[in-house]
């Protein structure tokens, strides 16, 4: 395992991580859950990436109990607060909802602190310098150690960076977008300015399309155990299942066997070879998932110029 800075900051994160969406706290059991985390962190992972929106804040819990054995130094692990329950005040950003929110996301994951904290959406509802106040004071009061966001548009944290600079505060660190072969516009285009200006990390998600990228669904089928066929999300079902993205792994898979990998492997090193990813973030229902994701780390030098030209030959959206 290798490891990079969480963008200008002295922390580091593992290059592939894993994370609790869908999958923990809902879909498996705890020894599940157990299992596949400790076959992350026994390969190197360092970064445990949750929400306290995931599964109703069972995802935490679930993660909870298996990071409660570890040194806490050798782990970083998340939350990110937005969707906190149905009452009028338990979601957004506000000054009441976020510290409500982080204060429970502590005592599901047995924690003191965590070391990334994210705003999960932007609220459009709540000025972004009381937001940004707001994570500046979860810092200052040691719940956490950096402050990020996750899917803000590139004018939304260019505000929130402007708001920490002008009242002396600390400015968003990082950004969990998703992008994988076929979502890059954001990281690959309307970041692209703030990387240098922020000193901007990234955590990214659904490397793998929503599973769309490890062949399951070549045939056009859901399988019964895959995450689109889980009640609530149906929508995944649509976008798994575009006919030209179905089409591009179909192409995709030839350049894969050639180099000696799965279309999951290759997809999983092709978001490693962008130098401004800090991690990516795996999921992993099993602990043999877990073994064929890490076994990632060793394609990404086969992924040379002229398979890379290859693979954007059958892809078609670079960003211009």
């Amino acid at each position: 395992m290798k490891y990079r800075r969480l963008g200008s900051a002295g922390l580091r994160v593992s290059e592939l991580s894993i994370g609790a969406w869908v999958t923990y706290g809902g879909q498996v059991d705890d020894g599940t859950t157990r299992a596949c985390l400790m076959a992350a962190y026994d390969a190197g992972v360092n970064f445990f990436d949750n929400a306290e929106a995931y599964a109703g804040g069972n995802a935490e819990i679930s993660m909870g109990k298996v990071l409660v054995d570890l040194p806490r130094e050798s782990y970083v692990v998340s939350t990110k607060i937005f969707w906190g329950g149905k009452g009028t005040n338990d979601t957004g950003l506000s000054r009441k909802h976020l510290p409500e929110g982080l204060n429970k996301a502590l005592k599901r994951l047995q924690v003191d602190y965590v070391d990334l904290v994210f705003c999960h959406r932007p609220d459009p509802h709540t000025p972004i310098a009381e937001t940004v106040w707001s994570m500046d004071n979860f810092i200052r009061q040691g719940k956490a150690l950096y402050w990020g966001t996750s899917e803000w548009s590139a004018q939304q944290l260019t505000e929130a960076y402007a708001v920490a600079q002008q009242h002396h505060l600390l400015a968003p660190q990082m950004e969990q977008p998703q992008y994988n072969m076929f979502v890059r516009e954001r990281v690959e285009k309307e970041y692209a300015p703030l990387y240098k200006l922020m000193g901007l990390g990234t955590t990214i998600f659904s490397p793998l399309a929503s599973g769309l990228l490890s062949g399951k669904y070549n045939d056009g089928i859901i399988p019964p155990d895959s995450r689109a066929a889980l009640p609530g999300y149906e929508w995944l079902r649509t976008e798994v299942l575009k006919p030209e993205r179905l089409a591009a792994v179909k192409m995709l898979v030839p350049i894969a066997t050639e180099i000696g990998c799965t279309v999951a492997q290759m997809a999983l090193a092709w978001c490693l070879l962008n130098p401004n990813v800090s991690t990516v973030i795996t999921g992993a229902s099993r602990p043999d998932q877990v073994h064929e994701n890490m076994k990632a780390l060793d394609v990404v030098d086969k992924l040379t110029p002229d398979v890379l030209a290859r693979i954007e030959a059958i892809l078609a959206n670079k960003p211009k």
